[in-house]
């Protein structure tokens, strides 16, 4: 009989008041669709630095004579340098790229783009390709090779890489904090819900005391109210999550843009973050639905 009054009650506390239970609904959605992809962009920066960690390498570029003559590194001055790298303790391994190599290369990273088209293999320099037992010893190699004949250029592949980490952070902190704002107005409406529910009740709820209800039980009925908008939110925030995966991101990196330089987003780390976001949108509606009724509210 009791079960039975509380769900009456909140099924008439959602239907009185439909045009904020729907706004506090959307605001919800969006509020954690928004928090959502911001872990997802989280869950892609680790990733990304797991793909790259193992792979970055110092690219010793070639001057375009050495690079033309040398086909195979056998003459003094690549062979001379490349014996040089492998001496120093600063050295993993060092592999070389000639040219013909280097333009199979560019050929596979701008497959399909108009640039692919506009190079030529003796256009493009000979490298050393150089693993540093530590990355961070940059500097030192920089030093070791400073002013030796055939070098043209030293590239950090880790500095190409952190642009990209840079634009995936600046994405997330703006997600971020989107979302915060999101969160604080759907906390607002809640209290808002909260408030015009008990006091459109307010007769009947009086009435409940009277006869011996207690506090706790006259305010189940808009907690609940609250906790299930803020279920129905969250549940549309992970639908979005996942048409938007299906529908934009899917599509996006299909067409080249992307593909295989980020790790691609699965179904299946949207469904991770979703108990999260699921916990997450519970806890703000009742925590948020309490507190209101105990500071604004009598019943």
């Amino acid at each position: 009989m009791r079960f039975n009054f509380v769900f009456r009650e909140v099924v008439t506390g959602l239907r009185r008041n439909v045009t904020m239970t729907v706004a506090m609904i959307l605001t919800t959605a969006i509020s954690l669709g928004l928090l959502g992809t911001g872990l997802l962009a989280v869950h892609t920066i680790d990733q990304t630095e797991q793909l790259y960690g193992d792979r970055l390498e110092v690219v010793v570029s070639m001057t375009l004579d050495v690079s033309t003559r040398d086909q195979d590194c056998s003459q003094p001055i690549c062979a001379g340098l490349r014996d040089q790298l492998k001496g120093s303790p600063l050295v993993q391994s060092v592999n070389f790229e000639n040219q013909q190599q280097a333009y199979a290369r560019f050929e596979r990273l701008f497959q399909g783009q108009t640039l692919a088209g506009l190079a030529r293999p003796q256009g493009l320099p000979a490298s050393l390709r150089v693993k540093l037992v530590d990355p961070n010893q940059t500097d030192a190699l920089r030093a070791l090779l400073q002013g030796k004949v055939g070098v043209a250029r030293i590239t950090d592949q880790r500095d190409v890489v952190e642009r990209l980490f840079s634009f995936l952070r600046t994405i997330r902190d703006v997600v971020f904090t989107l979302a915060l704002i999101e969160v604080l107005a759907a906390a607002l409406l809640i209290s808002n819900m909260v408030q015009l529910s008990a006091y459109n009740r307010r007769t009947e709820v009086g009435v409940m005391r009277l006869v011996g209800a207690t506090r706790w039980y006259t305010q189940l009925p808009f907690l609940l109210e609250a906790a299930v908008t803020g279920v129905v939110g969250t549940a549309l925030a992970v639908g979005s999550l996942l048409v938007g995966k299906a529908l934009f991101l899917d599509s996006a990196i299909s067409n080249g843009f992307g593909d295989g330089v980020i790790p691609v987003i699965q179904y299946g780390d949207i469904l991770s973050v979703s108990p999260w976001l699921f916990l997450l949108g519970i806890g703000i509606a009742s925590i948020t639905g309490y507190v209101t009724l105990r500071l604004y509210v009598r019943l």
